[in-house]
């Protein structure tokens, strides 16, 4: 059934290997299921439990539907969640809906909502209408080349720059790169974070271990190298925290509850469009928000279904992804599936490339990290224990790989070196793939244009580089 359904044998995979991978890409990701709720509400688990509530159970849910649409419709590897940027752009949104209408907070949000279903309605509209696929096709093969060694770039800044954060009585976040490694001497560091330097040198190791350990099995070998190195990684932080910390890495599985909160989600998010109070934001506001979402989301996935696909060997030789439709569709249904769960914007994850690089390259590996995101409906503790400097490892490591992509780029064409160049830059640093596409594309329209070769650029390209410009430098 399963090799009738997704064709493993014609995509040179096996069951085993797609259901690894999927649980590598899941807990590459699983960060989110309470990351999202903790920012769409200012961490008010304490002062908001019900919309949290309900914005956690949102998160699962449409993670679980995106996701698994993905696997069927598309038979793609790439799984969904809310996408990290557009969730603080989103709760940024609700609370400037608060101080303009004088709403609560929770009406403010299902305001905000109106937003993500008008954005996924069009995106349905265009992909069925074939019009994002054209929007993937005016992307230049220089440009789309870039895409993938800019998202490794990217997943390395995450990996060792902002995914483990440690707090402390000197405040927080600290992170690796900057305050450990960045520090002048290993007393500064020990001063500026106080008792959080022991936790920093445990997640620091942590994260080394595993990334070493995932480049020797890898070179040995072994299946399912990415997944059994965070594992590695995990067991050796849990172990640093009970013997160097003193603390016990599963005390929260104590007081966890494991039974899902239907009755919030009912009460706060689900189906909860405030159309009326969406209506009291304005009219030029409203639609300024909605194409603002529609633009970072669209290259975003765009981004991160070329730039992984690339590294799976997923394209043809024009740089085509087979079934960017479905792929498209299923990401288009994923926001639908936030909006009316309550979440925001739901899109195609760069963690998937975890999964890609574990050998992933069907649906199989989708429908695994689906039912993984249906699961953590009932057992989120569990998944909140995964360290997050153990995902780091993974990160890193297919980071790496996917900046060897590289050596695709002809560097002796300053038409494609200068565009990818400023997007590998843009990436890590805005953390916007979206962003850093419409870089590149200015940057390639404007060489174009002044070194006599505009015939050489296509009547799309110049209305994305314009709307990217109008974004940017226009555009309130």
């Amino acid at each position: 059934m399963l090799e009738k359904i997704f064709k493993l044998k014609e995509n040179n995979t096996t069951a085993r290997t797609e259901i690894i991978a999927g649980l590598t890409t899941f807990m590459t990701m699983a960060y989110i299921i309470a990351l999202n709720p903790n920012l769409l509400t200012g961490f008010g688990k304490d002062t908001m439990p019900e919309l949290w509530n309900g914005v956690f159970l949102a998160t699962c849910i449409a993670s679980a539907i995106g996701t698994i649409v993905m696997a069927f419709l598309a038979n793609k590897p790439f799984a969904m969640a809310p996408g990290m940027g557009l969730n603080s752009f989103f709760a940024v949104v609700v609370t400037n809906i608060v101080a303009l209408t004088g709403m609560t907070y929770v009406a403010s949000f299902q305001a905000a909502l109106c937003i993500v279903l008008v954005e996924g309605i069009v995106f349905l509209i265009l992909s069925v209408l074939n019009i994002r696929e054209k929007i993937v096709d005016a992307i230049p093969l220089g440009v789309r080349l870039g895409i993938a060694p800019a998202i490794g770039l990217m997943l390395l800044n995450i990996g060792v720059g902002s995914n483990a954060g440690i707090y402390s009585e000197n405040g927080g976040p600290f992170y690796a790169m900057r305050d450990f490694f960045g520090a002048l001497t290993p007393s500064l560091a020990k001063t500026n974070m106080g008792s959080g330097y022991s936790a920093m040198v445990l997640s620091v190791v942590t994260m080394f271990v595993g990334l070493f350990s995932i480049v020797v099995l890898a070179q040995r070998g072994v299946k399912g190298a990415v997944l059994l190195g965070m594992l590695i990684a995990s067991i050796i932080y849990w172990a640093g925290e009970a013997i160097f910390l003193g603390t016990n890495p599963f005390a929260s599985l104590a007081t966890a509850s494991f039974v899902p909160a239907f009755g919030d989600m009912a009460s706060t998010t689900l189906f909860k469009f405030n159309f009326q109070g969406f209506a009291q934001i304005g009219w030029f506001t409203a639609i300024t928000l909605i194409v603002t979402f529609c633009i970072i989301d669209m290259f975003d996935t765009i981004g991160t279904l070329v730039g992984t696909a690339s590294r799976a060997g997923m394209l043809d030789k024009d740089g085509k992804m087979p079934n960017m439709k479905q792929a498209l569709l299923s990401d288009a249904v994923g926001t639908l599936a936030g909006s009316v769960t309550g979440t925001s914007t739901v899109t195609t994850f760069v963690e998937s490339a975890s999964g890609v690089e574990a050998g992933g390259r069907t649906g199989l590996t989708a429908l695994t990290t689906g039912i993984m995101f249906l699961a953590c409906i009932f057992i989120a503790p569990i998944a909140g224990i995964i360290p997050a400097a153990a995902t780091s490892s993974a990160l890193i490591y297919v980071g790496v790989l996917m900046v060897a992509g590289l050596k695709n780029v002809d560097f002796d064409d300053i038409c494609q070196a200068l565009p990818v160049a400023l997007m590998m830059i843009a990436m890590p640093i805005s953390g916007s793939i979206g962003h850093a596409i419409g870089i590149g594309l200015i940057t390639y329209t404007v060489i174009k244009v002044f070194t006599g070769k505009a015939k050489d650029v296509s009547v799309l390209t110049y209305v994305l580089s314009l709307i990217f410009l109008l974004k940017f430098f226009i555009v309130a």
